[in-house]
């Protein structure tokens, strides 16, 4: 199809920033699908103390995807507890039925629901939505899909939407397996140099005077006054990025990615896993060259290839902070929320989550981020409240 590689042959922007101009973006062929996931009842399993299964969950729904599109470039981003990408036509049968594999074994396996969902574009534009991306170079072995026009919105509402017999959402069973080559995770969590990790999501309301470009302009110098740059405010960091050897964090990729239910099956993947942990460890201790990886260098690899911001009608950002900087940030944005340019949710950690999909050591890959204890899920919750405020007040 011809269609195929509208992405892939897309031009790329230098700077994460570029994504404030909306001339940037570029509207993706109505013949092309919005696949949506997220866990259903992700509130009470965080409460419960399965963050980590959440949000591995939802960087599988990208990985088992990516491994069915034989490396074609397509457009993604990590929610949290979910995730939309967009697919053409000729990868939609396949990517389908992997999602629907994976739903299968978050029930067996975590006792979660992954609601799986497709909308096809030409509804959302149907319906006068942009479905709209920019591709920006994050590092040479990453490019990152950043969405705007509020299509993906609308075609997540029609997905949630519980009513019976919803078209958009696929409650069909597969048995196929899933590949979950290349996903992993094997990091511990990312403890704050400051004290706080800060989940974070920024949109700009529809009734405002301003315009995208002022809103989310605004945001960034508020950023760069408070916090410096992004590298300053980025949660990974070399000296706080650490190998696990906690079997317990080890077992939720071992519990998903081993297909049998034996006891001596699991045992050997774990027992694999940590070994290749100390491996690992000893590699980047010694700064060895094994397998024409520089371990060395690997951190800085891997921190340059994370998606601890990104944007998809929204804005969307892990940070770590102080406590004063939190406090300039939240009142920085709740005037803007009060002068009506803008709603936004925040939710207060103290470390992040790293789940990788690593297709080559020395290449391809990418290591999504989340704050711990609910991350983006329960910033998405604090900006739903804003948002039922606003509707009460008669202002949205």
């Amino acid at each position: 199809m011809v269609t195929d590689f509208f992405y892939a042959e897309l031009p790329t922007l230098k700077s994460f920033w570029d994504i404030v101009n909306p001339d940037n973006f570029t509207s993706i062929p109505d013949d092309w699908y919005i696949l949506i996931t997220d866990i259903t009842n992700s509130t009470p399993a965080i409460a419960q103390g399965k963050y980590k299964m959440v949000t591995f969950l939802g960087a599988s729904s990208i990985a088992v995807v990516l491994n069915e599109v034989k490396g074609l470039d397509i457009p993604f981003v990590f929610g949290g507890d979910g995730m939309t990408l967009v697919v053409p036509p000729s990868l939609l049968a396949a990517a389908r039925e992997a999602l629907l594999g994976l739903r299968r074994l978050a029930r067996s396996r975590f006792e979660l629901d992954l609601r799986v969902g497709v909308v096809p574009v030409s509804v959302v534009t149907a319906k006068n939505y942009d479905v709209k991306v920019a591709k920006v170079a994050v590092s040479k072995h990453y490019t990152q899909a950043n969405f705007s026009g509020k299509g993906l919105t609308y075609a997540t509402d029609l997905v949630k939407d519980d009513s019976p017999d919803n078209p958009y959402q696929v409650s069909a069973i597969s048995r196929k397996d899933p590949n979950f080559s290349g996903l992993e995770c094997r990091w511990q969590d990312i403890f704050s140099a400051t004290g706080q990790t800060i989940s974070l999501m920024v949109g700009a309301t529809a009734h405002s005077s301003h315009s995208h470009q002022q809103v989310y302009g605004g945001v960034i110098q508020a950023l760069r006054r408070i916090y410096g740059t992004d590298t300053e405010y980025n949660p990974i960091h070399p000296k706080r990025l650490r190998l696990t050897f906690n079997i317990r964090q080890l077992a939720v990729e071992t519990q998903l990615r081993v297909r049998s239910l034996s006891f001596l099956d699991r045992l050997l993947y774990l027992a694999n896993s940590w070994a290749q942990n100390v491996l690992g460890w000893v590699f980047m201790t010694l700064k060895l060259n094994v397998g024409a990886v520089s371990w060395g260098i690997y951190k800085e690899g891997v921190i340059a290839t994370t998606d601890f911001q990104k944007f998809d009608d929204m804005l969307r950002m892990v940070l770590v902070s102080t406590a004063a900087q939190t406090q300039a940030l939240t009142e920085y944005l709740e005037r803007e929320f009060q002068a009506g340019n803008l709603v936004y949710g925040l939710h207060i950690s103290d470390r992040a989550l790293m789940t990788c999909v690593v297709f080559e050591r020395n290449g391809r890959q990418v290591h999504f981020i989340d704050g711990a204890d609910g991350g983006y899920t329960l910033a998405a919750k604090a900006m739903k409240r804003r948002l039922q405020k606003r509707v009460m007040a008669g202002v949205a």
